[in-house]
C-alpha cells in the first residue's frame, strides 16, 4: 500500500530531481541509523513526500553530504537530512510493522510474520513515543480489516479509515498547522488506499479477495471505469487545495509535482498494462 506519492521524473528540473533524490537518499540512511538494513528495505515513496511537506511548512535546520550506499556503491550522491527525516523514518516502521501483521493475518505470509516479528521491539519502543499516532493507526487498522472481513461496499468509510491514521501521521507538531495537514494526510491516505485497490482488483477478483472496487464495477459496468477515476480525482483535488493554503515556499516545485503529477504516474502505467493485456 506504498508507493504511489512520486514525482514525475519526466517533468521535473534537473535541480529538484537532485534535491528530491537528496531527500530519499537521506531517508534511506536514517531508516539504516536508526532500524539496520531492515529499516532500509521499508524506505517508500510516500515518507519521502512526508519529509518535504514538512520541510517545506517548518522549514527545518538541514544537514547535505555526498555518500556512497549499497544501492549506488560506486559514486557518491547527495543526503540531505533534518529532525523531520527522523520523524519520517519512524513512522515508516510504526507502518511497515502493522501492515506485516496485517498481511500475515489476512494472507498467512510467513515473511510477513517474519517481518513483522524483526519490527516489534522497535514497534514497542515507537507505541510509547508517539502514543497519539499508534492509538489512531492500531485503531484504524483494526477497524479496517473487519470492515474489509464484512465486505463493506461503504467506500468513504473504508478508505477514510486509511486517510484518517494516514492524517494523524502527518500531524509532526499539534500546532496551528495540524488540522490541515490532518486533512491533507486524509485525503492522501484515500487515495492510497484506493490505488492500491485499482491495482490489485483483477488479482482480487480472481482469488474471490475483498475489493473495495468490485462492488461498484459490478452495479455499473459500463461507467465504471470514469467513475473511479473521479473518485481518485476528487481525493487530490482536496489533497491541492489544502496544500495551497499551506505557507510552503521552500521545495514547493518538487511537492506541486507530485500533488499534481506524480501521484498519477502508477495510475497511467497501470492503465497501459491492461490496455496491452486486452
Amino acid at each position: 500500500m506504498f508507493g504511489y506519492v512520486c514525482v514525475n521524473q519526466q517533468e521535473l528540473k534537473v535541480k529538484d530531481a537532485e534535491s528530491y533524490r537528496g531527500y530519499y537518499c537521506g531517508l534511506c540512511q536514517e531508516l539504516h541509523k536508526r532500524y539496520g538494513r531492515v529499516g532500509q528495505m521499508l524506505l517508500n515513496y510516500d515518507m519521502t513526500f512526508l519529509v518535504l511537506l514538512l520541510t517545506g511548512l517548518y522549514e527545518p535546520k538541514e544537514e547535505q553530504h555526498l555518500g556512497r550506499c549499497v544501492a549506488h556503491p560506486a559514486q557518491k550522491h547527495s543526503q540531505i537530512r533534518n529532525e523531520i527525516t527522523g520523524y519520517a523514518a519512524d513512522m515508516t516502521v510504526l507502518l511497515a510493522y502493522q501492515k506485516a501483521l496485517d498481511d500475515w493475518r489476512d494472507e498467512k505470509s510467513r515473511p510477513k510474520r517474519v517481518l513483522a516479528m524483526t519490527l516489534y521491539p522497535h514497534y514497542k519502543e515507537l507505541r510509547q513515543k508517539y502514543p497519539r499516532q499508534a492509538r489512531m493507526l492500531e485503531s484504524c487498522i483494526r477497524r479496517l480489516s473487519a470492515a474489509e472481513l464484512e465486505g463493506s461496499s461503504d467506500l468513504d468509510y473504508v478508505a477514510g479509515l486509511t486517510g484518517k491514521f494516514l492524517g494523524e501521521l502527518f500531524v509532526w507538531k499539534e500546532d496551528v498547522w495540524q488540522e490541515e495537514l490532518r486533512a491533507l494526510g486524509f485525503y492522501l491516505g484515500k487515495f492510497i488506499y484506493l490505488m492500491d485497490a485499482w491495482e490489485d482488483m483483477e488479482k482480487d477478483q480472481k482469488k474471490g479477495n475483498y475489493n473495495i472496487f468490485l462492488d461498484l464495477k459490478n452495479d455499473h459496468p459500463d461507467t465504471f471505469g470514469e467513475e473511479a477515476e473521479a473518485v481518485l480525482v476528487d481525493m487530490m483535488t482536496q489533497c491541492s487545495r489544502i496544500f495551497e493554503r499551506l505557507p510552503v515556499i521552500y521545495r514547493a516545485d518538487i511537492l506541486r509535482n507530485i500533488l499534481y503529477s506524480g501521484v498519477w504516474c502508477k495510475y497511467r502505467a497501470i492503465e497501459e498494462q491492461r490496455k496491452k493485456k486486452k
